[in-house]
């Protein structure tokens, strides 16, 4: 998988936070298909931030899926002449990060980006493919904050 899995991470815009990046070191994967990294260090203004450890972690893991699934795949029905039951891919970014419930008392939350391709749409129509991961990465990364303060307060 082509994903850069060390060195600084800038993070995007969270109330309460100035300038946040996230130093990854490469860590032992959670499977044969996942790629993952643990937050060693963390940098600009994030007051109560904590760094990986055993009882608190910290991680970022990419994952893809354990058999690709391909167009060939496909039903095609021999009345219409179109596919049904089209197999798919599913990627997925997974960060986990530790937060306490009360003092001392650590809980691992997880926060997901998942892209579900469905098989020949990567080779036939790439461009597209790409700007919806383009668009989604995009958007969250915009809505970060907001994200994070809806989260926080309940309210949208």
């Amino acid at each position: 998988m082509s994903y850069t899995m060390t060195g600084a991470v800038t993070g995007s815009a969270q109330t309460g936070f100035t300038s946040p990046t996230y130093t990854l070191s490469a860590d032992s994967p959670i499977d044969n298909r996942s790629l993952q990294s643990a937050v060693l260090a963390i940098g600009g203004t994030q007051a109560g931030v904590a760094v990986h450890s055993v009882d608190a972690p910290f991680t970022v893991s990419v994952r893809r899926p354990s058999r690709l699934k391909t167009k060939l795949m496909a039903t095609l029905n021999s009345i219409t002449g179109r596919y049904s039951k089209i197999p798919a891919n599913e990627y997925s970014i997974l960060v986990r990060k530790a937060a306490q419930i009360d003092d001392g008392q650590w809980v691992t939350n997880e926060y997901r980006i998942t892209s579900k391709v469905f098989a020949g749409t990567e080779t036939y129509d790439a461009p597209n493919v790409k700007a919806g991961i383009s668009c989604a990465i995009g958007f969250a990364s915009q809505n970060s904050a907001g994200m994070g303060d809806t989260v926080s307060t309940g309210v949208q």
